[in-house]
This record gives C-alpha cells, structure tokens and sequence, in this order.
C-alpha cells in the first residue's frame, strides 16, 4: 500500500476501533449491573445487552445509502453524534428500560457500513484485501483489550461511567476522522442509484447471503456468551466482577496466538473452508463444554480461549471476504446488509440469550449457542473453496 493508503486504513482502523472500544468495554460487566436495574429480568437484561445491534442492523443500509449520496465523512459524523446522545442516556438511566432505550440510540449511529466502504474508496482494488484484514486485526484488538480493561474501569468508574467514556472515545473518533483520514472522493452529482435493483443483486448473490447468515451467527453467539458467562464467574465460580479480567487477559492474548497462524494458513495455504468450518466446529463445542465446567474456574479459560481464538479468526477475515465477491457498484450496499445482519445477530443473540438464561440457566444458554453453531455448518457447507481468491467485482 501507499503511503496515503496506509493513512486512510489506519486512520479508519484507529476510528473504529476507539468507536467499538467504547461499546465492547460494557459487555463483560453490563449484565451483572443491569440485572440490579428495577423491572430488570434475564429477557430484559438481554434485550440491554443486544438492543444496540436492532438499531444498527435497522440503519446500516440507509447510512451506506445516503453515504452514497452525501458523502462519507458526513454520514459518519452524524452517526458519532448519535452514538454520543445514546451513550448519554444510558449513562444517566436509573432503570432497565432507559438502558435498553440508551443502547438501542447508541446502536442508532450505524457507521460500519460507511466505514468500510470509505475504506473501499481511498484503497486500490489489489490492496483492498490487505487494507479490509488490517481494520478487522484492528477491531480485534480493539475487543480484545475492550475485554480485558472493561472490568477493571467498571470497577472504577461505575457502569455510567463507562458510557460516559464511551461518549468521550466517540468525540476523539470525530476528531480522528476529519484531522488524520485522508480525503473522501465526492459523491457523484448524477448518482441515481436504482436501489431496489442493488438490493436484487446484493440477496441474489449465493456465497454473499453465506457471510450475511455467518456474520449473523458469530455476533449472536458473543452476545449470548456475555449474558451467561460473567453471572458464572461471580456466582458459580465465586469470582468477584473487579477479578474477571484476569479470566479475559490470558485468554485474549492466548486466542490471539491461535488466530494469528490459521489466518496465515486459511489466507495463505489456501486452507480457507477447512479453517472457516473448523473455526465454526470450534465455537460450537466450546459453548458444549461450557454446560459442564461452569464450577472450574480453569475449565472455563479453556473454553473462552478455543471460543475466543476461533471468533477473532472468522470476526477478522469475513470483512475480507465480502470486499472480494461483491461487485464494486454494489459496496455500499453490500457492507451494508453485511452490517446490518452482523448487528441484528447481536440483537437476537441479546434476546434469544436473555430467554435462555431466564428459564433454563447459562447451561441452558451454551447449549441454545451450539445448535446455532450446527445450523451455521449447514450454511458454511456450500461455501466454495475460490472463494479466497474471488475477484472483486464478482458477486456470483
């Protein structure tokens, strides 16, 4: 990549990451004080967990849209602005209701998108592949430290606190994107998108509608995860909430180390299905063991560290993916629907979870998370090996 390549993808890498720092660093301890609000059930907490990914998966497609229209860096300033006002609300909610109405305002400024088609504008089509890997590597890392700091600032700055830091990390972001991000190429005056026909193609588009349905399932499965396994550790395993990130430390760096060279063999070796199927085998026999070692502390870093290594594997090369079989006059509207199934997945995951764990318990809540795991490997069945080395352009 050139020098103003390098620039774009990592001011959007640093953008985004800092934005999703600020929504990942509530997800280890949201669940634990939400379950205190007044009116707050196992649904309800859910709903508070995966209420942002509704609103995102809702929003995605008109900001990608518009962008198209408006410009880029226009629609992602309105949606930081958005995410701020959200952020505020849940921040100063005093029940379960307001804090499902915040996450549901934060979800509301759904830039990922526009994020990754702006990064699709300022990058070549050769180096566009690289470029998508490296902001996902960076959204990784970006979860990963989220997880490991999330319980420690909690613990000093109370859960309102974190959104009020959240709202603090979404302002540096707007000064990220207009201080640091190159340009944008102005939106085209006779861009008159026939948008129903975008949309014909974009859900026409076999192996696209495959990594909608896995991006979907992936967000799903984190989201539950993170209804269940913190309430395990504080009261199955005695583990108080301001020691959890001596769990998500260990096993964050370790999943690292374990993503970092299936990457090199599925992007590389061309062992891309074997690794994609086998990273969705690993997700769901992780969530099985997890039914049966929710007394052993150790038990439970093994399972977060196969759960976790396999999620940053699929979580870094799905953007990749999409970027090499969708046709270039369809981006937009490609990362569009992409995003939007990657949040409503986090929203169904929110809700299927929080029923789960209300009624059968977190044993009840892996296991719901496995079958989601086997339906996924019918999907990932038809997933077809070239698609590695698919031309951008094609969305056949």
């Amino acid at each position: 990549m050139n020098a103003s390549e390098w620039r774009a993808t990592a001011g959007l890498a640093g953008l985004y990451g800092i934005r999703m720092f600020g929504i990942f660093m509530v997800l280890p301890v949201l669940a634990l004080y939400a379950r205190g609000l007044p009116g707050a059930d196992g649904f309800h907490v859910g709903l508070a967990l995966g209420a942002y990914g509704l609103t995102q998966a809702l929003l995605q497609l008109p900001y990608g849209m518009a962008s198209d229209r408006l410009g880029r860096k226009p629609m992602i300033a309105l949606g930081l602005f958005v995410f701020i006002a959200g952020s505020l609300l849940a921040a100063f909610s005093t029940g379960i209701n307001g804090m499902i109405l915040g996450r549901a305002l934060q979800g509301a400024g759904a830039v990922g998108a526009v994020s990754n088609a702006l990064l699709a504008d300022l990058t070549r089509p050769e180096q566009r592949t690289k470029a998508m890997l490296v902001l996902g590597i960076g959204i990784g890392a970006s979860f990963s430290l989220a997880l490991i700091l999330g319980p420690v600032l909690g613990h000093l700055l109370g859960v309102p606190g974190l959104f009020m830091l959240a709202a603090v990390m979404a302002l540096l972001s707007l000064g990220v994107l207009f201080w640091f991000v190159p340009a944008a190429p102005a939106p085209a005056a006779d861009n008159h998108v026939d948008m129903l026909a975008q949309m014909r193609r974009v859900l026409a588009a076999p192996q696209l509608l495959r990594l909608d349905a896995s991006i979907f399932l992936l967000h799903a499965g984190l989201t539950a995860l993170f209804i269940a396994v913190p309430m395990v550790l504080q009261d199955r395993v005695g583990l108080a909430e301001t020691h959890h990130w001596l769990v998500y430390l260990p096993v964050m760096l370790g999943s690292l180390l374990l993503t970092l060279p299936l990457m090199y063999l599925a992007e590389r070796k061309g062992h891309l299905k074997a690794i994609f199927v086998g990273a969705i085998a690993l997700l769901g026999l992780s969530n099985v063991a997890l039914i049966w070692v929710q007394t052993s502390l150790a038990g439970i870093v093994v399972c977060l560290f196969l759960f976790f290594g396999a999620f940053n594997l699929l979580e870094a090369t799905l953007p990749s993916l999409v970027s090499r079989v969708c046709a270039t006059e369809l981006r937009g509207a490609g990362m569009g629907v992409y995003s939007s199934c990657q949040f409503l997945g986090a929203f169904f995951g929110g809700a299927l979870g929080g029923l789960a764990q209300q009624y059968f318990g977190p044993a009840g809540l892996f296991a719901s998370a496995a079958i989601l795991c086997a339906c996924w490997l019918l999907v990932a069945a038809g997933v077809q090996p070239p698609l590695a080395q698919a031309a951008a352009g094609s969305a056949d």
